[in-house]
C-alpha cells in the first residue's frame, strides 16, 4: 500500500491531528472542510450559501492538488448546523457538481468546529499520474 499526504496552501491548514487528505491506492479521501480561508485564515461570512462556497473551493483545491477535478469525487458528506437552510446550501453545491454528482449523505448536526454552519468532506478516485 502506498499513502501519500496532500496538503496545499489554497486550502486552509489542518486545525489538528491530521491531514487535509490522503491520496491511497488511487483513492483520495479528504478531511473535512469548514469555511475558512486560506489567504486570510478567518472564517468567511455567516450566510450559509458563501460558507458552502468557500468549503467547496477548499475542497477543490486539495483534489485539484492530488491531480483530479470535482468530477472525480465519488461520495460527500454534508454536515449541517440547521437542515433548514439545505436549500441554500444546495443550490451552491449543484453549481459544482453539474453533471454526473457524486453520492452524498447529508446530516443535520448540534455543532461544527469553530461554530461554523457546515463542513463537508469527500472520497475521489484519482486517475493515475
Amino acid at each position: 500500500m502506498t499513502k501519500s499526504i496532500i496538503s496545499t496552501s489554497h486550502a486552509p491548514v489542518a486545525i489538528g491531528p491530521y491531514s487535509q487528505a490522503v491520496l491511497t491506492n488511487g483513492w483520495l479521501f479528504v478531511s473535512g472542510q469548514i469555511p475558512i480561508d486560506p489567504a486570510t485564515d478567518k472564517i468567511i461570512s455567516d450566510n450559509i450559501s458563501k460558507q458552502t462556497e468557500q468549503v467547496l473551493n477548499n475542497l477543490k483545491a486539495i483534489v485539484e492538488k492530488a491531480g483530479g477535478t470535482m468530477q472525480n469525487i465519488v461520495k460527500t458528506t454534508v454536515y449541517i448546523k440547521d437542515i433548514n437552510e439545505f436549500t441554500a446550501m444546495n443550490e451552491v453545491y449543484k453549481q459544482y457538481f453539474t453533471h454526473d454528482p457524486p453520492a452524498r449523505a447529508t446530516v443535520e448536526v448540534a455543532r461544527l468546529p469553530k461554530d461554523v454552519k457546515i463542513e463537508i468532506d469527500a472520497i475521489a478516485v484519482i486517475p493515475p499520474r
